[in-house]
């Protein structure tokens, strides 16, 4: 036999009205007009069959079925409002939870999360990486960073910086007698690719006009972008590299850009909240921290 619940909307200013005692006190509470909290006391009392209020000149007061009423639902009320309060605690007092992709988190993301940590001492930021698309609704993410074109339908979404790919490789390459004076000779060269980024090569080369150049016999895959650079460094051959994601190793002179011919794709970095819902303090003190990292890297 199925339950029988009222509307729980005007059992809800019930619980409030007879708590307070108070027409305009409850309509203040709710953040409705009195006239609404009468209209809703007297859809409940329509359903149950029974006055539940007396109305008197200083407000009102239950009626003893009223009474009786408030014995069985108060405390279900104040339990609800208690266990709301302990998990709206429990999640701002929690670690902030940042997913994003392997490639992303070592070459950009953690050189710069000193910087949160000393501005935010109080907020424990827990880091996981994946690939597939975040599900807000069943990930336990409160933040991800993720690649494309910034059409999520689930998800808010701001733009951190655009795909900017070229060649990267060893300066001791560069270097040497099998060094580059021209694309032509990447020829001579193996090509390194990333598993996740397969296009990379094939866009790349086509905007500079050497699609030719795919056909090479010299390639090898790996797993990931990260891989992929390491090789480079170790001389393995020459990568597609991310330049947003590089700075560190130009800067320490590990790889270098043998054509400086960078091409900037439609697709960026985007950092994604649920949609629909109010950022928690934790979720909104990052965003801006971020936003002022990408600014920062934007103006050097």
């Amino acid at each position: 036999m199925a339950r029988r619940i009222p509307p729980l909307n005007p059992l809800h200013v019930f619980e409030v009205v007879a708590r307070v005692g108070n027409l305009t006190r409850a309509a203040d509470e709710l953040h409705i007009s009195q006239s609404a909290v009468s209209r809703q006391i007297a859809v409940l009392e329509g359903y149950l069959d029974v006055r539940l209020f007396r109305r008197e000149r200083r407000g009102v007061s239950l009626t003893p079925q009223g009474e009786a009423y408030l014995r069985d639902v108060g405390p279900a009320f104040a339990l609800i409002a208690a266990g709301t309060e302990r998990l709206a605690a429990e999640a701002a007092g929690g670690p902030l939870r940042v997913r994003s992709y392997a490639t992303f988190v070592a070459k950009w993301l953690l050189r710069r999360l000193p910087s949160f940590q000393a501005r935010h001492p109080e907020i424990e930021v827990q880091l996981t990486t994946a690939v597939p698309e975040v599900d807000f609704d069943k990930d336990a993410v409160d933040i991800a960073i993720q690649f494309g074109d910034g059409q999520w339908t689930k998800a808010e979404s701001e733009l951190l910086f655009f795909d900017e790919i070229e060649p990267v490789c060893s300066p001791a390459i560069l270097s040497g007698r099998t060094g580059f004076e021209q694309i032509e000779d990447l020829r001579r060269h193996r090509l390194l690719h990333a598993h996740y980024r397969k296009a990379d090569w094939h866009d790349w080369l086509v905007a500079v006009g050497h699609p030719d150049l795919l056909d090479s016999p010299l390639q090898m895959t790996f797993p990931s972008s990260m891989f992929a650079y390491q090789a480079a460094i170790d001389g393995m051959g020459i990568a597609i590299g991310q330049t947003r994601l590089l700075e560190q190793e130009f800067a320490a002179g590990q790889l270098v850009r043998p054509f400086g011919r960078p091409i900037q794709r439609e697709a960026a970095y985007y950092m994604l909240t649920a949609a629909g819902q109010t950022p928690m303090p934790k979720v909104r003190a990052f965003r801006r921290w971020l936003l002022d990292e990408v600014r920062a890297g934007n103006a050097s």
